[in-house]
């Protein structure tokens, strides 16, 4: 095909016109028609991220590449002697692992196809890696497929690897720099891909939970031992901890959850999704044979399982290693969780990303304490300012200049950002930035400056952003998500937390200044809510409670009154009924409900009238 029967095909689809390619080609040209600014007429010439960059990027995938090495080693091994070059990028579409033929060196580089080139599709067009980064899914893009004509010669297939919690980590690529016309040709390598991908991932869970209980999971008993099909990784309390993506797809179609929203079930029993009694994961162990381990997902789907024991700690561990870590974590950090693997391991990537000027996104519903992070993460950093903007004030364009300056006849106003430099800014709800501003600040993340309103040349900028979001990805640009998740911090709902009753005590101590013991009636009750607020919702219970405290004590009656009776996970009281508790519990009486919550009568009063309670006092 030549290049102008290609650019030609190209603007057919942008038009609207149907083309004969597969429906994810066509996806990933509209992206990059649409999303990435790209023109099919340029030629670009393959980028390769500078030394510096380079080892940044590689720190980053540290565990991923050791936990990687040996199944791409593995997969080349397969292939020696066919001319494959295999990439391992890193979520940012940069090559992090490389192994190809010596004798091609020159050429793979000039083509990219080579340590330390980046092929984010926001980069490079249609590609392998950056539509597999896009999609999440495994594809092939052979010849021209690619929106670059500089690639049409390539045929390139990938697969991405997820993270155990859903995440979409990096991705696996194998490619050619010329192969055999048909499409149809690289289908071994997209199935050796998968299979290298899903062995990764298995070796990641198996790694990261060698203290936990982990089930194996396989259509087939013959190599349900040897070589399983997906795994998940629990607690000791039976709650999903971790999955591979093959699990995530298992589980999340139990569930009735998309694919893609995996994550979401971290923290849910997994007696949600299959039918088996936790009490009989002894039962599916290798004492018995493959084909008895049977069991059956919540959708009917029957699979065989192999449990696997946590294995014994050393003496001179102690018994959660995880939480072990936390005790070495800095301050601000360890002063936000108790016993808690999930937190424990959440803090510790916190720890890590810290001292870094790597940007920051901090995802989970509302109240989950996504801004009490980012300022433990700031405090750790030792950076100077600390800024936090809404995401959703940047609407207007006064207020763009406000944050970017503003050059006009010769007249420089400077902004926020040029004030802020050795700071952290914190956007809160990032999903609610105008497209514009996230264009802007995607070239602040890839270029370290930012152009004021008006100006030509970027500002250079020490500043390091972190990002606040409820809705993850669904409402960025691709380009600047991605750079923002140079760090991706997850926060757990409240329910999901092991330690949400220290959290309980620690807040209602707090709030009363003094230490208690909560009976345990208040301790069930505190435990069966489902706290859709999350810990906003908690420190309101832990003020309205710290109020009912009668000397040292915090009498039960009036406690269980205020926290209502039991509810089902869906539907635990408002901030409105707690109040509305709380004021009748105090006799109607606004100025002993406002002492017992350590509020004026006028904040009763305003509270009052904002839920519509006025008149019950």
């Amino acid at each position: 095909m030549s290049d102008l029967h290609h650019i030609r095909e190209i603007e057919s689809v942008r038009a609207g016109h149907e083309a004969a390619r597969h429906p994810i080609v066509v996806e990933s040209w509209l992206r990059c028609l649409n999303e990435h600014g790209l023109d099919p007429t340029a030629r670009a010439a393959a980028h390769i991220v500078t030394e510096r960059e380079l080892r940044l990027h590689r720190e980053r995938s540290g565990d991923l590449i050791e936990i990687a090495r040996s199944g791409i080693e593995r997969l080349y091994a397969l292939v020696a002697g066919q001319n494959y070059v295999l990439m391992l990028s890193d979520r940012d579409g940069v090559t992090v692992e490389y192994l190809g033929d010596a004798v091609q060196k020159e050429g793979l580089r000039r083509s990219g196809l080579y340590l330390g080139a980046e092929w984010s599709e926001a980069r490079a067009g249609t590609c392998a890696l950056g539509a597999c980064l896009e999609a999440g899914e495994a594809l092939i893009i052979h010849q021209t497929d690619h929106f670059d004509v500089t690639h049409a010669g390539l045929s390139c297939t990938a697969a991405p690897i997820y993270d155990t919690r859903g995440q979409l980590a990096a991705a696996l690529d194998i490619s050619l720099l010329s192969s055999p016309l048909p499409r149809a040709s690289q289908s071994m390598a997209l199935n050796l891909v998968r299979q290298t991908v899903r062995r990764i991932e298995m070796a990641n869970i198996m790694a990261e939970n060698r203290h936990d209980w982990v089930l194996r999971l396989a259509g087939s008993p013959d190599f349900l031992d040897v070589d399983p099909e997906a795994a998940v990784a629990l607690d000791g309390a039976g709650r999903v901890i971790g999955a591979t993506h093959g699990a995530m797809r298992v589980l999340t179609a139990a569930a009735g959850v998309p694919w893609r929203e995996g994550h979401r079930l971290i923290g849910r029993p997994l007696s949600d999704f299959l039918n088996i009694r936790l009490d009989r994961l002894d039962d599916l162990t290798r004492d018995r044979p493959a084909a008895e381990r049977l069991i059956e997902t919540r959708d009917g789907h029957r699979l065989f399982a192999h449990a696997i024991e946590p294995r014994a700690q050393p003496l001179r561990s102690p018994a959660r290693p995880a939480l072990a870590r936390t005790g070495a974590l800095p301050t601000p950090l360890r002063a936000l969780a108790g016993d808690d693997p999930a937190m424990a391991s959440l803090l510790a990537r916190a720890a890590a990303l810290a001292p870094s000027t790597l940007p920051v996104l901090i995802e989970g519903e509302t109240g989950s304490g996504k801004l009490t992070l980012a300022r433990a993460i700031h405090e750790v950093s030792g950076r100077r300012a600390f800024v936090t903007l809404s995401a959703a004030e940047l609407s207007e364009p006064e207020a763009e200049a406000q944050l970017f300056g503003r050059i006009a006849a010769r007249r420089v106003e400077n902004g926020l950002l040029s004030e802020l430099g050795g700071g952290t800014l914190v956007l809160q709800n990032v999903e609610d930035l105008p497209e514009r501003v996230q264009t802007r600040l995607s070239r602040l993340l890839a270029e370290g400056g930012f152009v004021p309103l008006g100006g030509l040349r970027p500002v250079p900028v020490d500043l390091r952003i972190i990002a606040t979001s409820q809705h993850g990805a669904a409402r960025l640009r691709p380009d600047f998500y991605h750079r923002l998740c140079g760090g991706l911090l997850s926060l757990p709902r409240l329910a999901a937390r092991q330690d949400l009753l220290w959290l309980a005590r620690r807040m209602t101590e707090s709030a009363a200044g003094q230490r208690l013991d909560l009976p345990p009636d208040i301790m069930r009750a505190l435990a069966e809510r489902d706290w859709p607020g999350n810990l906003r919702e908690l420190g309101f219970v832990a003020r309205a409670l710290a109020g009912l405290v009668e000397g040292r004590s915090l009498p039960v009656a009036p406690a269980l009154a205020l926290l209502g009776p039991a509810q089902p996970k869906t539907g635990a009281p408002s901030e409105a009924a707690l109040l509305a508790q709380m004021l009748e519990a105090s006799g109607g009486n606004i100025s002993l409900c406002a002492r017992r919550l350590g509020v004026d009568r006028s904040t009763i009063h305003r509270r009052l009238r904002r839920y519509g309670l006025v008149g019950r006092g």
